[in-house]
């Protein structure tokens, strides 16, 4: 950053330099009477031909390089990036018709001093016109550099993008709550590159920063890039908060190889932007499926459950807990392959940095100790996966309210509704698996998601003989 700051004083600089360096000079009274002289110009003009012919060399060398160095960070720098050459060519035709005034060379007479005047200002007003556009299509790129301090501490609804078609799924406005964390805002114009990546486009936005489409030139490989912007949280220990909680998704789905958890490539900064790169999934999340009339027949939902148990139980033995399953993180690709996405609350159970006392994940879907900010096992996402089962038999989450504290106190000391109030078509042994699964105490839970994952494959296979 401080060199990209570097190359613009020395762009400007050199700007001021073409437009006032010739002129000034040309005023210092020993030139008047100089006897240098260029053709039948006199020391004054000499010198002024001169230093605004390499002031316009200079200001074009500087330009390229500016563009070059300044990163597109979809902030301030962006917005002046886009403008170096533009004011370049404005300046160049304004410094080349001073010149070519004060030095009167024939090249007036030779076309026409109307015929000069005209081709003049259609210069001008094209690379005004040129300046005006740079200057609007990247106004984004301005407003947010100056705005960052409005949208500091904002908790914005939480989305996922289809990285298909870019459709964002939306959440209720209080369907993501993250209490002891910033979210920084990441509403900002695309960067060209991340580390090594392309970016091609956009495809979702969410509370805590954008999702790209990138490519990986080295290997030819599309990628879906998470980011997050590390530069909107004054507070420091929430910055590193932030900062390392994101970071976090990376280390823990790190240490994750499975066919139904999504793979991360890769991890970095750069301009103060977090990056993830991750596997660009195609297909569909289980929210579409988690209200009527579109529920999924529960003999082709049950084995699609089942494998998010066993990917669970996965990450369980590795020491990694999810802490934010619900529908919109499960995918069902166009091949029909489950995926459990966005570890981004991710918590390694052995880290020397867990902490108690710190409630982040999705309201509707947190287990109770998750509520009262105790530490978290496995055991919690089973209680998770037991409310988007539920969620996803009968179109409604088992626990309700109007208010995020009245949801929580439901989760915290409320019984789940009996599934054959909601559907009678439902098997009993459903019923049975989603009690254990949804005890307040996690003592009294399945111990290990893979038994979740045995029962719903029992259940499946007592109905279909």
């Amino acid at each position: 950053m401080t060199k990209a700051l570097g190359w613009t004083c020395w762009y400007f600089l050199v700007l001021l330099m073409a437009l006032f360096g010739g002129p000034l000079l040309s005023k210092l009274p020993f030139l008047q009477t100089d006897p240098l002289t260029l053709h039948t110009l006199n020391g004054s003009r000499t010198i002024r031909v001169f230093m605004e012919g390499t002031s316009l060399v200079a200001l074009s060398l500087v330009t390229i390089q500016a563009y070059r160095r300044m990163p597109d960070n979809g902030s301030g720098f962006s917005f002046l990036r886009k403008l170096v050459f533009p004011l370049a060519a404005l300046v160049l035709l304004i410094v080349m018709d001073r010149a070519i005034r004060a030095a009167k060379f024939p090249l007036m007479d030779s076309i026409g001093s109307q015929y000069y005047r005209l081709s003049y200002a259609s210069g001008l007003t094209l690379a005004g016109l040129w300046v005006t556009a740079g200057w609007l299509s990247n106004l984004d790129s301005l407003r947010c550099f100056f705005s960052t301090s409005d949208r500091r501490g904002h908790i914005e609804p939480s989305s996922w993008a289809d990285e298909s078609t870019g459709e964002i799924g939306l959440q209720d406005s209080h369907d993501k709550v993250d209490f002891g964390a910033a979210s920084p805002s990441a509403y900002r114009n695309a960067p060209s590159t991340l580390g090594r990546y392309k970016i091609l486009k956009e495809l979702g936005r969410g509370a805590m920063g954008v999702v790209y489409l990138g490519k990986d030139p080295t290997i030819q490989r599309f990628v879906a890039i998470k980011t997050m912007r590390l530069d909107g949280v004054d507070d420091h220990e929430k910055y590193q908060a932030a900062k390392a909680r994101f970071f976090r998704e990376a280390e823990s789905a790190g240490h994750l190889s499975h066919p139904n958890i999504v793979t991360i490539f890769d991890a970095g900064e750069e301009d103060d932007l977090g990056y993830i790169a991750m596997e660009l999934l195609h297909g569909t999340t289980l929210k579409k499926w988690s209200r009527a009339p579109h529920l999924l027949p529960f003999d082709k939902l049950l084995p699609i459950l089942a494998t998010v148990a066993d990917a669970l139980d996965y990450a369980h033995q590795r020491g990694v807990v999810h802490r934010d399953i619900k529908p919109a993180n499960i995918m069902l690709t166009d091949d029909q392959v489950v995926k459990v996405m966005d570890f981004g609350i991710a918590h390694m159970t052995s880290s020397s940095k867990t902490t108690t006392h710190t409630v982040m994940g999705t309201p509707t879907y947190m287990s109770p100790e998750q509520i009262a900010g105790k530490k978290v096992d496995g055991r919690s996402d089973i209680f998770s996966l037991g409310i988007v089962t539920f969620e996803l038999l009968t179109g409604r989450p088992p626990f309700t309210g109007d208010t995020v504290p009245a949801v929580l106190f439901a989760i915290a000391n409320t019984s789940h509704p009996k599934l054959s109030e909601l559907r009678a078509d439902l098997p009993p042994a459903l019923q049975d698996i989603l009690d254990r699964a949804l005890q307040k105490n996690p003592i009294r839970r399945y111990r290990h998601a893979g038994e979740f994952a045995r029962d719903l494959r029992s259940c499946l296979k007592t109905l279909v003989a």
